[in-house]
């Protein structure tokens, strides 16, 4: 896993809504992660091979700026995800928006080396490891607002 690199943050281009144009009372990353560290449940969407979006809350974990998520392999979303990665995943409230695009990597083997690591975080958070699989995810756009439209933010991440 490489070193997380901050994304700077820019606003989203949409300009019947009235988003200012310059980045002045942007958010900054640090309510990210104070918001997707405090989580308890994470919206999952994804979209299943006939095309048919799907969406379903999960238990995950937010550590060192990377979501861990687990679910059994013969749940809907965790099927759509095997057989397409990509996927949104967004916070509960409607009012204080924390919204991820990206795709997802599945970590299976019970000797990769961030498996105790995830476990510990799942054990503090829900009083239970979770084991593997674990679902990463990889942003590759994210979307935040407290006060719409004023403080609308947007990052972009690179993508390998």
């Amino acid at each position: 896993m490489s070193e997380f690199v901050t994304p700077t943050a820019s606003r989203p281009y949409i300009p019947e809504y009235g988003i200012p144009e310059d980045v002045k009372g942007v958010l900054s990353w640090d309510y990210v992660e104070e918001r997707m560290t405090a989580a308890r449940n994470y919206w999952v969407a994804t979209v299943s091979p006939a095309g048919h979006p799907h969406a379903m809350p999960v238990w995950g974990v937010w550590i060192e700026s990377t979501l861990y998520f687990g679910g059994g392999a013969h749940t809907r979303w965790s099927r759509n995800l095997a057989a397409n990665p990509n996927v949104a995943v967004h916070l509960e409230s409607g009012d204080a928006v924390l919204a991820l695009e990206g795709y997802v990597d599945r970590i299976t083997d019970p000797a990769h080396p961030l498996v105790a690591k995830i476990d510990a975080a799942y054990n503090a958070k829900y009083q239970m490891p979770h084991g593997i699989p674990f679902w990463v995810l990889r942003p590759r756009v994210a979307f935040a607002w407290t006060q719409f439209p004023a403080d609308t933010t947007r990052w972009r991440f690179a993508v390998p």
